[in-house]
């Protein structure tokens, strides 16, 4: 299997998300010292996702670190049709998932920060279920896992070297 493809974004129309904000505190002999944690997904809602971690003083630094951390780590995703082709499980740490196709209409059914992958994916219908960890980093990284082993039908008949009207028979 090959690595996931990364985008190279320019700046158009890249939307971001803010998954979690946490407070972390180092004790030092004067007291407590406060700084924040921010996790981001960002997606131009067309088949471009990506996650980043960033961490400074002020919440608006450690968001600002973060999409650009996003930016660097965007993969490119295959929707079929508003969902995803086929069903696919995705596993980071203690953190699973799985994604399923939905039919159109269904909308998007996923947990909170499998949520916010999806939609910035652009992905319009989808059954998901995350199990093991509701740790936001892990259902992250494992959900962009589960998208970036996702395979259209095409990209399958190129693989086995057949044509693509041969992927469907059984």
């Amino acid at each position: 299997m090959s690595a996931p493809a990364k985008v190279n974004q320019g700046e158009s129309e890249i939307k971001e998300k803010l998954v979690n904000l946490s407070r972390v505190a180092k004790v030092t002999k004067g007291g407590r010292t406060f700084s924040f944690s921010a996790l981001v997904v960002v997606g131009d809602g067309n088949g471009s996702v990506g996650h980043g971690l960033g961490k400074a003083l002020d919440v608006s630094e450690s968001i600002q670190k973060a999409v650009q951390d996003a930016k660097k780590n965007m993969i490119k995703v295959s929707l079929h049709k508003g969902t995803v082709p086929h069903e696919q499980k995705g596993k980071y740490g203690a953190g699973k998932v799985l994604v399923k196709p939905a039919a159109d209409g269904t909308g998007v059914i996923a947990g909170g920060a499998m949520r916010a992958v999806l939609e910035m994916a652009g992905v319009h219908n989808v059954l998901a279920k995350s199990q093991g960890s509701s740790n936001p980093h892990n259902v992250v990284k494992a959900t962009i896992d589960a998208l970036s082993k996702m395979r259209n039908a095409k990209e399958v008949a190129k693989h086995r070297g057949i044509e693509l009207n041969k992927v469907y028979e059984g």
